[in-house]
């Protein structure tokens, strides 16, 4: 690879990196509530261990759960809505290895997570840990970055607008959980979220890179949206890493306030 070639794939990765990282920030909640439903809401479907179409059952229980978070769920307001998703500023901070970067977005859109389709919601009966396959069609970043760092010894500095499009999402997220009772119901506990991801295509843009140089901004974008498989491939553990943050502090406020057994009504009581 060319001198010229890595300095442009370098910075093009940083700011995927940033524009990926704000994705999962964007959606962990400021705030939270203590008491739970005290009633079933209409768009739970409840299923049972012991029907013979458990999984489907399930599966739709979780899609309809989805779509109501497209508008957002009375007395869940701290969760807010997943289309659009929207936040006033993020902080994007990395020290070590050879990525060191200190950024910042701001006016952050996030638009597409009202197509998201639940594929397959699986729920195990012995340890009570699910498995969810989630496709998302199309998913649009817009927002502003300011930004300083470095990717090995290559120092970037900038500020402008980006977007981000990643099509074809499949994401296969694992979740475990405990089991505890509270006001007569059982609860999930969240305490950990495990993805995997596979895209089928990204376009991109970063407007304004390297203060304004306007043939190596040109050619930063030309080249990482011809060459989106390699960078993401090689970003996908830090990609991962921040999309399962973020499904664990939504699943930690839903399932903190909304009973398990609402769910699934045969889970065991103490």
């Amino acid at each position: 690879m060319s001198a010229t070639s890595w300095n442009v794939w370098s910075a093009s990765t940083w700011m995927l990196l940033s524009c990926l990282a704000s994705v999962a920030i964007v959606v962990i909640p400021t705030a939270s509530a203590s008491m739970p439903f005290d009633t079933k809401p209409e768009f739970i479907k409840t299923c049972r261990f012991d029907q013979p179409n458990f999984v489907d059952c399930s599966t739709e229980s979780v899609q309809g759960l989805f779509d109501k978070l497209v508008t957002g769920i009375e007395g869940l307001e701290h969760v807010g809505t997943i289309d659009p998703m929207k936040i006033s500023k993020i902080r994007i901070l990395q020290g070590d290895g050879p990525v060191s970067v200190n950024a910042s977005l701001s006016k952050v859109v996030v638009t597409g997570f009202a197509s998201t389709k639940v594929v397959r919601n699986v729920v195990s009966n012995k340890d009570f840990s699910w498995e969810t396959h989630i496709r998302l069609p199309k998913m649009r970043l817009e927002g502003n970055y300011h930004m300083q760092g470095r990717i090995l010894v290559i120092p970037l500095n900038g500020h402008g607008k980006c977007w981000f499009e990643p099509s074809g999402m499949d994401i296969i997220m694992r979740t475990t959980t405990d089991l505890y009772q509270k006001n007569g119901h059982v609860f999930y506990n969240v305490t950990a979220t495990k993805v995997d991801y596979t895209i089928s295509g990204l376009r991109l843009h970063m407007g304004n890179l390297f203060e304004g140089v306007k043939v190596l901004e040109d050619s930063t974008n030309q080249y990482l949206n011809d060459n989106w498989r390699p960078v993401s491939e090689a970003l996908k553990p830090i990609i991962a890493k921040t999309i399962e943050d973020i499904l664990l502090a939504i699943m930690q406020n839903i399932f903190n306030q909304i009973p398990a057994d609402y769910f699934v009504a045969d889970l065991p009581r103490a």
